[in-house]
């Protein structure tokens, strides 16, 4: 067997680039320098060294415990718990049907040497969110018991439609709500008291927060203490900016929809707090209700149960029928009209459907 002169191997070592840079500019640049040499001999040698890297890079760890973040297709975003940065998780290839994993996901993976992780099996879930249509249901997060929604009180202006959409679901997959309202800097002082007075008054839990100033932050720390909270909120009210008061770990980039990391406008985000975590939620386009029937509504607007029992009607949709004592509620204040109005947005009259006479 030939063997490489001293010299030859010297000067082959020499031209090596440095250990810190990509495998593919190392693989270019030394095979690069060893062919303008015309070595067969180094050429070789340039080979069977890249592959040694090669191996030395996909080298995997034991079985470590992590969270998924956020998903694309055949990928996810992924934190070990002795980590405090997030890796792309492939997951692993299997005979059978490939299982797919959700944010919230308890996961076991392989830790490469690189920013990767394979994906070897998921934990079983202790509660699952779906959306439905009237096509399919999709799983679209997983081991969460509260729903932190985010409203801008201003730029941009509150969606209360969206804001009252989130807490239905909320209602109707039994998560704790949490409402958080950003930018009080910028809103009207009146507007800012009505809102706080009617969902508190709704009974659920409310929290102004300036992320800027620190207002309340340390509020929000302790109420996520040992829940497993999803946040959810439109673009631009806060959401990123929330994460980095509270400290969390955030990553901006989510996974493409085609697999791997393709840069985006959204990001992913996970903060840790004792004995619970806060993740980003995949996007408020997944909390639609889809096709509903009133009465199943009404479990999502609490305020209004009481009154659809003193209707005329048993099936009454509290849109048009004469006698309904939920619009009745809402004329007299009881029921406030913002409320109503995203009952009706959600609800939608059923098509075809032939209207009772009156008012």
């Amino acid at each position: 067997m030939y063997v490489l002169p001293k010299r030859r191997l010297a000067a082959a070592s020499a031209s090596r680039p440095p250990a810190c840079a990509p495998l593919s500019k190392r693989w270019t640049s030394w095979v690069s320098n060893a062919r303008s040499r015309r070595s067969t001999c180094e050429v070789f040698t340039a080979i069977s060294t890249v592959r040694r890297w090669s191996v030395a890079s996909m080298r995997i760890t034991p079985l470590e415990r992590a969270r998924v973040v956020s998903t694309g297709k055949n990928v996810a975003r992924v934190m070990l718990d002795r980590e405090s940065f997030l890796r792309i998780g492939e997951i692993k290839r299997t005979s059978g049907k490939r299982q797919m994993v959700v944010p919230g996901d308890v996961v076991w993976v392989h830790a490469m040497q690189t920013d990767r992780a394979i994906i070897d099996h998921a934990e079983p879930r202790t509660q699952t969110l779906t959306r439905r249509n009237a096509y399919r249901s999709k799983t679209i997060a997983a081991n969460v018991d509260t729903m932190a929604t985010v409203s801008a009180l201003a730029n941009p202006p509150p969606r209360l439609v969206l804001l009252d959409q989130l807490l239905a679901f909320a209602e109707l997959e039994s998560l704790e709500p949490l409402v958080l309202f950003t930018k009080p800097d910028l809103a009207e002082p009146g507007r800012k008291r009505a809102l706080v007075q009617l969902y508190e008054g709704l009974g659920y839990r409310v929290l102004v927060l300036n992320p800027k100033t620190g207002t309340n932050v340390e509020v929000l720390r302790a109420a996520l203490a040992r829940r497993h909270a999803l946040l959810c909120g439109a673009s631009g009210v806060g959401k990123s900016s929330l994460f980095r008061s509270l400290g969390g770990e955030a990553l901006v980039g989510e996974v493409s929809r085609r697999g791997l990391g393709r840069q985006t406008t959204s990001a992913a985000h996970l903060y840790r707090v004792e004995d619970g975590f806060l993740i980003d939620s995949p996007g408020v386009a997944e909390f639609g209700l889809g096709e509903i029937s009133p009465a199943e509504l009404l479990a999502g607007f609490p305020e209004m149960e009481e009154p659809a029992g003193r209707c005329r009607f048993k099936d009454c949709t509290h849109l048009h029928e004469p006698d309904c004592a939920v619009r009745a509620a809402v004329r007299s204040g009881a029921i406030a009209g913002s409320r109503y109005d995203s009952f009706r947005h959600i609800l939608r009259p059923p098509k075809g459907g032939g209207a009772r006479a009156g008012a």
